[in-house]
């Protein structure tokens, strides 16, 4: 197991291993039962995905609200007095009309070979109001000492993105410094494997899905052969 340690300017940015929040930003506690309405937990690879990773909270009382308005960005929010230590007040501000910043003072140790990566918090792709913070991607290395700042996407014309105290407005996921992987087509014997694997899958999917199989009040059809799938490649690594 690979240990992430974490030094804080504010604690109350609160980092912790990324939850899914039913009821919440991940939906409602609607079993897998005909009629019921999607959720997106109900979806495995989401789940594992928006899991994998550390969410950060916003740590000031008062909301900060960033809009966008004839090409011009504004950010709106009472952070209080300045802190001891000469930080940068406030800790929001334009980076051009297209992006903002957060002089965030946080430092994240990864152990050798791996870095930390920003990204927008899970429920950015839940969010029906477009009210939710856009953090821009950006790789850090583990021998730089703290992450001072990050970047968000400016909202669209006439929107706003809201900040409110004690909800997540970030994921931090912890990857290999260097991508080191090369694209390459398969050979015929691989992909003959991965076709037989598919087809496999596709003509025991009645077996492996029985009594999981229900449709959405959306008419969506469902099943659990991801999950059997799933739980079964599971136990066998535990067991390996």
């Amino acid at each position: 197991m690979h240990k992430v340690k974490f030094r804080l300017n504010d604690r109350r940015l609160a980092p912790r291993r990324t939850k899914l929040e039913i009821p919440g930003w991940a939906g409602q506690r609607e079993p897998r039962a005909d009629g019921s309405r999607e959720q997106v937990w109900h979806c495995v690879p989401f789940s594992e995905g928006a899991q994998y990773g550390i969410e950060l909270f916003y740590p000031y009382k008062n909301e900060l609200h960033v809009s966008t308005k004839d090409g011009k960005l504004s950010l709106v929010g009472d952070f209080g007095d300045p802190p001891d230590g000469g930080v940068q007040w406030p800790p929001f501000r334009n980076f051009g009309d297209g992006f903002y910043t957060y002089q965030i003072l946080l430092d994240l140790k990864v152990e050798k070979g791996f870095a930390i990566r920003t990204e927008p918090h899970p429920r950015f792709y839940t969010d029906p109001t477009g009210t939710v913070p856009i953090a821009v991607p950006a790789l850090v290395r583990n021998w730089w000492p703290m992450l001072f700042f990050t970047v968000f996407k400016a909202p669209a014309e006439g929107c706003t993105h809201i900040f409110r105290p004690n909800e997540p407005f970030l994921q931090i996921i912890v990857i290999p410094e260097e991508a080191d992987f090369e694209l390459e087509e398969m050979n015929e014997e691989e992909a003959a494997e991965r076709e037989l694997q598919a087809r496999r899958i596709y003509s025991s999917r009645p077996t492996l899905s029985a009594g999981t199989e229900w449709t959405s009040s959306t008419d969506t059809v469902f099943d659990g052969t991801y999950r059997h799938l799933h739980r079964a490649a599971k136990d066998k690594a535990r067991q390996s």
